[in-house]
């Protein structure tokens, strides 16, 4: 019996082109706290399109970690769920060179691929209803 398919995306166009796997993904809180005005100076629009830059991103209500704001969501890519990996969350993303840090990370591979920067240790944090990995 064969391996099961895996997602992935052509690298170019056109019936024989080469295909890579999907990358790892993020969300992004946008809503009462995350992306508004409550979180000041931060330029939540640039933020969200430098993150689009380095891999696929969802816009989400809500996350309900309004203390944590501005949240990223790091999910792991297919490559690194195989490596057990879980998402990273990560709060108080509030300037540009921490969403700088994120891009790096995710350009690296992100969760279960690439080690997590120290720097971005400061702002992992386990969102309240879920527990940390044993």
């Amino acid at each position: 019996m064969s391996a099961p398919p895996t997602r992935t995306t052509a690298a170019a166009a056109g019936g024989g082109a080469a295909r890579k796997p999907l990358p790892c993904r993020v969300v992004v809180c946008r809503d009462c706290c995350c992306g508004s005005p409550k979180i000041t100076g931060v330029d939540h629009a640039a933020q969200t399109e430098r993150l689009r830059a380095a891999a696929p991103v969802r816009v989400s209500d809500c996350l309900d970690v309004c203390d944590q704001a501005n949240v990223v969501v790091v999910q792991p890519s297919a490559e690194g769920r195989a490596a057990g990996a879980r998402p990273v969350w990560l709060g108080l993303v509030n300037d540009p060179a921490a969403t700088e840090d994120v891009v790096d990370w995710i350009r690296d591979g992100g969760p279960g691929v690439a080690p997590l920067p120290e720097i971005l240790d400061l702002y992992t944090f386990t969102p309240p209803g879920r527990r940390t990995a044993p």
